[in-house]
């Protein structure tokens, strides 16, 4: 017979494939799903730790792009550009991160209450903004400026929250800041690569 733990982590696992490129925050999923199975992990570090799956599928999705760009990093200003753009973009989630930590996993994560109002606001939040008119200015995630992509790494930092969702609070943000929605979307995934690797290290330091 299989253990109940075991069965709560494939559904934990089914939730979050389901819902990591969505818009509407996974890890808030993950951690309701949890609370309603009866299913605890050391530091609630299953709820990071579980999107090592997501992490590599992005990379295997842009893996031909990463390569183009990691190949000509020697003879292209505009590749390295973009590397530096991405780490900061980065930058105030890694700072951020590191200091609130503890505060995030150990009161954050243990309010329920929280993740469902911020999982409403958010739904309100990306239907208001799906109905608005924009101009961007910016459309190749090539071209995004060093201060677009730290303003968008401070945006990514409101998914510390549990509830909101770090895809949704990026592309959000960069649609307010003049970035076009195809760009915007890219933009949030190729931050989520330093940014994922980054929260799960993190956790694994914190909890070995």
């Amino acid at each position: 017979m299989v253990d109940q733990p075991i069965i709560s982590a494939l559904v934990l696992g089914i939730i979050e494939g389901l819902t990591e490129f969505l818009p509407v925050s996974s890890t808030a999923h993950v951690l309701l799903a949890g609370h309603f199975l009866g299913f605890n992990s050391p530091g609630n570090t299953f709820a990071v730790l579980i999107q090592l799956g997501a992490i590599l599928a992005i990379l295997l999705v842009y893996a031909q792009r990463l390569i183009s760009i990691a190949v000509s990093l020697p003879t292209s200003v505009q590749s390295r550009r973009f590397v530096l753009t991405i780490l900061a973009g980065f930058l105030p989630a890694a700072v951020i991160g590191a200091i609130a930590h503890d505060f995030i996993k150990t009161v954050l994560f243990e309010t329920p209450m929280l993740i469902c109002v911020m999982l409403i606001v958010g739904g309100f939040i990306l239907l208001a903004v799906d109905r608005m008119k924009f101009e961007p200015k910016y459309h190749d995630v090539m071209d995004y400026p060093l201060s677009l992509a730290i303003k968008i790494g401070f945006c990514q930092c409101l998914a510390m929250i549990p509830g909101t969702s770090r895809s949704g609070a990026t592309i959000v943000g960069a649609l307010l800041l003049g970035a076009d929605k195809r760009s915007a979307a890219e933009f949030s995934f190729f931050l989520a690569m330093p940014t994922m690797v980054g929260a799960f290290t993190l956790d694994l330091v914190k909890n070995r």
